[in-house]
């Protein structure tokens, strides 16, 4: 009789208590209600996830989509949310205002008030029978409710084409938040040019991982791919080249602010780099005044950075044509930072990078924006609001921890693992592009690191955000560019938002199997890489 009594209390038990699941618990990608996603299948990892037993929302035709009364950043979230959805449901899901912490029938995005989210970019997702709810307190965390949503909705919430339902949400509650308030994604079009649309779908792709910076780098040695219309010959000359005499184009300035418009529609933010005082070629060969002797040069096509690509720093014109250019550009760009580049300045004195730096940090100062450059900087820059980028060991590293302490935050970006241009491997005849001076690096690889352990010395509270990045030298177009950035760009999105706790690769490897179908829906040419079990429909 003890022994039933005891059976029958912790069956109770065990039901009443919702599956409860955290990020350092085992991982069992199993819903409870047929045909829905399992909340245990997201990346990143959540904090906190607990299933509702037998419980669902199934989206009607007649649902709207709430926004908290008087929030244009809870509209722009709605917005975007029912954009994603109308197309393959079918349904016409208005957008609705609500007094905060309504919760009528349907998907409610609810902003400020009573909300128990404290934690910037953090949410709470709710899922019951009648609603769905988002509650966050900052328009970040709304949109990375949204991510999670889509992540949790049918695969077929991908096709641009209308779909039959039913569009079944398991029940439950996450609760979650970034590990670093930086978690970004550079796209080289410098060496190669990559026309809008494809900017465009790679930014949506990175959105649904919670990626919420992605970095333009603008100019390079082969290719100048911004208009600024002060310097006309930037664009007339300089963006006709391109790495191996391929790739040539650039974007008018408004191309440039479409671009930045699509990226805040999915919260994500734009920074735009303007490489100096290397790394310039482009523009020397476009404007031979920015020369230390005024003699011409021809445009470069080569891959590796051009000898003669050096802004001369004692000319006064390199200060007033980086003055234009910084200020054209950054009239366009909303992000709070600038990138200014500063890497492989080789020849170059102490003394010279800080003189350099010290006036271009000002310009960047005097329009409104924080400078964000790469470890070579570090030290040149002002400490105080700027981010140094760290990219490979043995470089500057005295500099960065001292600017570190001093105040600026570093980006981690080490290229044995972030570096998405590596191969994956060298043995597949698939890959004649895509380089190895830092890799082959396996999905495995680029998850397996931690942030905080890459540089003796430095502050773990000085680290403010990963990055993975892309270079171009060798890629060619979109398809070669999403084929080596994915699956491993999911593998950083997760070392960036995930708490370290939960990091284990057997436990993320079917979550990460599990985006494969969702990546295929979307046309996204990623790489079916043997190390991962992927489910059918990848």
């Amino acid at each position: 009789m003890r022994m039933s009594v005891t059976g029958v209390v912790m069956a109770l038990t065990v039901t009443l208590s919702s599956a409860a699941v955290s990020a350092s618990s085992p991982n069992p990608a199993v819903s409870t209600v047929k045909g829905a996603v399992p909340l245990t299948s997201v990346v990143p990892q959540p904090v906190s996830i607990r299933t509702a037993n037998g419980v669902a929302f199934d989206l009607k035709q007649s649902d709207a989509i709430y926004a908290t009364r008087n929030s244009s950043d809870a509209k722009d979230a709605a917005n975007f949310l029912a954009g994603l959805l109308r197309v393959p449901t079918g349904y016409p899901l208005k957008v609705r205002d609500v007094p905060a912490g309504a919760k009528p029938r349907g998907i409610v995005l609810s902003l400020g008030g009573k909300n128990a989210v404290t934690k910037k970019e953090g949410y709470r997702l709710d899922i019951s029978r009648n609603t769905i709810t988002i509650e966050a307190d900052d328009r970040s965390g709304l949109f990375n409710g949204v991510a999670t949503l889509r992540q949790l909705l049918p695969v077929k919430v991908e096709r641009k084409q209308q779909m039959p339902g039913p569009w079944r949400v398991q029940g439950g509650t996450i609760d979650d938040a970034p590990r670093y308030a930086y978690r970004g994604a550079m796209i080289d079009v410098g060496r190669h040019f990559l026309p809008k649309p494809d900017v465009e779908k790679y930014i949506d792709t990175v959105a649904r991982y919670k990626v919420n910076y992605v970095r333009l780098h603008l100019t390079d040695d082969q290719g100048w791919r911004i208009e600024i219309k002060s310097w006309p010959e930037l664009t007339k000359v300089g963006a006709e080249s391109g790495a191996g005499g391929e790739g040539g184009g650039f974007y008018t300035q408004e191309d440039y602010k479409e671009i930045v418009r699509y990226a805040q529609a999915r919260g994500v933010t734009i920074i735009p780099e303007i490489n100096g005082p290397d790394h310039t070629h482009a523009a020397l060969a476009s404007y031979p005044e920015l020369t230390c002797d005024g003699k011409p040069i021809e445009p470069y096509l080569g891959y590796p950075k051009s000898d003669e690509g050096v802004l001369c720093l004692d000319n006064p014109t390199t200060y007033e044509f980086m003055d234009d250019v910084i200020g054209e550009v950054a009239a366009l760009s909303p992000s709070p930072y600038f990138a200014v580049g500063g890497d492989e300045t080789f020849g170059r004195t102490k003394e010279q990078l800080d003189t350099y730096f010290a006036k271009i940090a000002k310009t960047v100062e005097k329009h409104g924006k924080k400078p964000m450059g790469w470890m070579e900087a570090a030290g040149s820059l002002p400490a105080k609001d700027s981010l140094t980028e760290f990219w490979v060991p043995g470089i500057n590293e005295d500099q960065i921890i001292a600017s570190a302490k001093a105040g600026s935050k570093v980006i981690m970006a080490p290229a044995m693992y972030t570096y998405l241009d590596q191969k994956y491997t060298e043995t597949y005849p698939e890959y004649p592009v895509g380089q190895t001076w830092a890799g082959p690096t396996s999905v495995e690889g680029s998850y397996d690191w931690d942030p905080e352990g890459q540089l003796e010395g430095l502050p773990a509270s000085a680290v403010g955000g990963v990055e993975s990045t892309i270079f171009t030298e060798t890629v060619f177009g979109i398809n070669q560019m999403e084929n080596l950035a994915f699956p491993r760009l999911l593998s950083v999105a997760e070392v960036g938002w995930a708490k370290a706790s939960s990091h284990d690769w057997k436990k993320f490897e079917p979550r990460l199997a599990a985006q494969g179908p969702r990546l295929r829906e979307a046309r996204v040419n990623y790489y079916l890489t043997p190390e991962i079990d992927w489910p059918l429909g990848s």
